[in-house]
């Protein structure tokens, strides 16, 4: 997964986004180290301030721990991430939603382009 950073909002912002959606998608295992601030912060071409910041906000919500001899660690909290992973679907729903709407689209209209493309999906699939 690559670091798409933009313009449009605080970078710390931005790469604490992108550090809960390697952890969610399992790039980033429950219980496993952390690359070092340096490291994520050269791949991410980002200031390593930066980057200690956005790991320090994922560490006080509970997301990262460190052990101080041996650097930082992905929580072992399958719960914690799995709802992070809800919050994330509502956040990206929501805005879907508010996306069709603003197109004029009814709830019945959107339950069903849905459900067509799921389909396709699954013929594609098979």
């Amino acid at each position: 997964m690559t670091w798409d950073l933009e313009s449009d909002r605080p970078i710390y912002a931005q790469l604490v986004d992108q550090i809960e959606l390697k952890i969610c998608s399992g790039t980033y295992p429950l219980g496993s180290k952390l690359p070092s601030v340096r490291d994520l912060a050269k791949e991410a071409s980002v200031n390593p301030n930066t980057m200690q910041r956005a790991l320090a906000k994922l560490e006080d919500d509970g997301l990262l721990y460190t052990n101080r001899t041996s650097g930082r660690y992905v929580t072992e909290d399958y719960n914690m991430v799995q709802q992070l992973k809800n919050k994330i679907a509502q956040e990206h729903i929501q805005f879907f939603l508010n996306k069709m709407t603003d197109l004029g689209f009814e709830r019945n209209e959107i339950l069903s382009i849905l459900s067509t493309m799921v389909k396709k999906e699954d013929t594609k699939n098979e």
